[in-house]
């Protein structure tokens, strides 16, 4: 086990480098989301999505 540890250490390293960055932002996100806060611009007009998030948003 550990020799192969030893010739795959990059990938390892690299591997929970990307873990730790996806678990920041997964914690960063339901953070932001039980403040509330959200990207939404509120210019519906120029959403794809226009009428979906707001209930009040014309289309």
């Amino acid at each position: 086990m550990l020799s192969w540890i030893t010739a795959n250490i990059g990938t390892v390293l690299i591997t929970l480098l990307l873990l730790a960055v996806v678990a920041i932002i997964i914690v960063k996100l339901r953070k932001d989301k039980k403040k509330g806060v959200s990207s939404c611009g509120g210019n519906c007009a120029h959403c794809a999505m226009c009428g979906s998030c707001h209930g009040n948003a014309k289309k």
